[in-house]
């Protein structure tokens, strides 16, 4: 049986939800609606999808290749119904846009190729900056919009944006680590073993509010701004880290695996989105880049 679109959405949403039951919620559907559409999907592409935990569902590593083709999936689908058909690609112009760096490195590239093949003669111009930087330049007007982690934003009253991606933090841990035998991990449990930190894109104070809300202190061993670093440290069993599921990857970069598992506790998402000056109007060729992005994960609402 062909795979078809409803089957790649129930999968995306019930990967980004962790959970069956929340997935249904989210599609308005029943959750064996979900269930067997997953099934399906499975059986049509021959592997497991999930591993099933007590606590929710987290991606084998097949699972987590097939996201990847999924949203794209869903981001050209989203496109062809929703952008009109006589649309002009031959809009040019200059639109300087701010990212940061998670933005930059693990979010931006494929959508940032895709635009310039369809809008050859719009150039966008990208300077990775720190969020602090970005608001600055978005309010005096050398940036016309950033893509950036819009959970971090903080000037809500002069900077207008829209969430395009809510991804989950979750737990990584080496290979046979003794958590993977427990069925519910809660964030006492990760306190009591040596803990990974990253700093970049305020990942460490983000991190400091959660474990300060559940009263809790993390073991941190080490900090670094790198991703790649913390992904090393964990796969070599040095430490364990919580960290947003679109930096995750099941393998380090010495070929050593990494778990990922649910942690039962109330951590934020990592967001991704647009931001723009909400006093300045946006020119043809910046309104069109803004729209590209936000058809390519169906469309939000400007907050």
């Amino acid at each position: 049986m062909p795979l078809s679109i409803k089957q790649v959405r129930y999968f995306i949403a019930t990967a980004d939800s962790g959970q069956v039951s929340q997935a249904a919620i989210l599609l308005n559907v029943s959750q064996s609606a979900v269930t067997t559409a997953i099934k399906q999907l499975e059986d049509t592409l021959g592997v497991n999808l999930f591993r099933r935990l007590a606590s929710g569902v987290v991606l084998t590593a097949e699972g987590s290749r097939f996201l990847t083709h999924a949203r794209n999936v869903m981001a050209a689908v989203n496109a062809a119904e929703r952008a009109p058909l006589n649309e002009e690609t031959a809009l040019s112009g200059v639109v300087r846009v701010g990212v940061t760096y998670t933005v930059l490195g693990y979010f931006l590239p494929r959508l940032y190729a895709r635009f310039a093949r369809t809008y050859p003669k719009i150039r966008v111009e990208l300077q990775e900056l720190p969020r602090n930087l970005l608001e600055e330049r978005l309010n005096d007007g050398t940036l016309d919009m950033a893509v950036m982690l819009v959970s971090n934003l903080r000037d809500k009253t002069h900077l207008a944006f829209e969430t395009l991606l809510r991804s989950r933090r979750r737990l990584w841990l080496p290979a046979e680590h003794p958590l993977l035998s427990v069925e519910t991990i809660t964030l006492e449990d990760v306190a009591r073993e040596p803990y990974v930190m990253l700093t970049v894109d305020e990942a460490s104070e983000t991190a400091g509010r959660y474990w300060q809300q559940a009263g809790l202190e993390p073991k941190v061993i080490f900090t670094t701004s790198s991703v790649e670093a913390v992904r090393s440290f964990v796969a070599d069993g040095i430490g364990i880290t919580i960290l947003s599921d679109m930096v995750y990857r099941p393998w380090s970069l010495e070929g050593q695996r990494i778990e990922l598992r649910n942690v039962v506790a109330e951590i934020p998402t990592m967001d991704v989105g647009v931001a723009w000056n909400r006093g300045k109007p946006q020119a043809p060729a910046t309104r069109t880049f803004t729209e590209f992005l936000s058809l390519s994960f169906g469309g939000g609402q400007p907050l």
